[in-house]
């Protein structure tokens, strides 16, 4: 139990900001770490609509409810998966070969395409928190589970596209086969979870996550050779905007 609680503090104070006890990272207490990263979309939903129930009651307009929506994740995770997106943007945009590319996501330097693509996802994940109700703001708190049990999936399934770096510490110190079953399981419950709360639009974001998910692996493997915490972060928040707007247009 003891273990279990370490790797948990592991895993939220790896990818979030919220208090975590201090733990020495170590070989034990990273194997299972993976598995407890749909926890941290679990908190991320429950404020989500925590926030828009107190919107909602209160009175307040539809633009302070999306902006919270919209800064809630980022609050949370202390933008880290944003960065991803910023960087895989950049490398994206510089159309330059494949070590050049690894090598301008590694640039601590903001590109012009960086800011471009943050300004852009922010505006139109703004305009699908818009869109949101009652029954949609529930499904896309549930939706930032799914995100993340796909993202932890694609860490031990996925090819790798540097021998270094921290996604790949994480990969090498997770137990395979066993992190597999479990995350897989995450994702089926998940989906499952979505598509009883509303079948339509819960499987519609089910189908759209699935897709994202797809799209990310054939992706990363022609244009990187795999992929890495950069483009983890990348496909995490694309998968969240996609699942929101999901949510709002089905």
């Amino acid at each position: 139990m003891r273990n279990l609680l370490e790797t948990a503090a592991v895993a939220f104070a790896m990818y979030s900001k919220i208090p975590m006890p201090h733990v020495e990272w170590n070989e034990k207490n990273m194997r299972w770490c993976m598995c407890f990263f749909p926890l941290i979309g679990a908190v991320i939903g429950l404020l989500y609509v925590l926030w828009y129930d107190l919107c909602e009651r209160c009175g307040w307009s539809w633009l302070l409810c999306s902006a919270g929506l919209t800064v809630i994740p980022l609050a949370v995770t202390g933008g880290i998966h944003m960065d991803g997106l910023l960087d895989t943007a950049d490398a994206l945009a510089s159309w330059q070969d494949r070590e050049r590319r690894l090598e301008i996501m590694k640039d601590s330097h903001t590109g012009a395409f960086a800011v471009i693509a943050c300004g852009a996802y922010l505006v139109v994940y703004l305009g699908a928190c818009s869109m949101l109700t009652d029954q949609t703001c529930l499904l896309a708190g549930v939706g930032f589970m799914l995100s993340r049990s796909l993202s932890g999936l694609a860490v031990v399934l996925f090819p790798k596209a540097k021998n270094s770096g921290l996604l790949r510490t994480f990969a090498d110190a997770a137990v395979r086969g066993r992190v597999m079953v479990v995350m897989t399981l995450w994702v089926c419950a998940v989906s499952a979870a979505l598509i009883c709360l509303d079948l339509r639009r819960g499987t519609a974001m089910v189908l759209l996550a699935l897709l994202t998910f797809w799209w990310y692996y054939d992706m990363s493997r022609r244009q990187f050779g795999g992929i890495t915490g950069d483009l983890a972060g990348f496909f995490l928040e694309l998968c969240e905007c996609v699942l929101v707007l999901g949510a709002a247009l089905v």
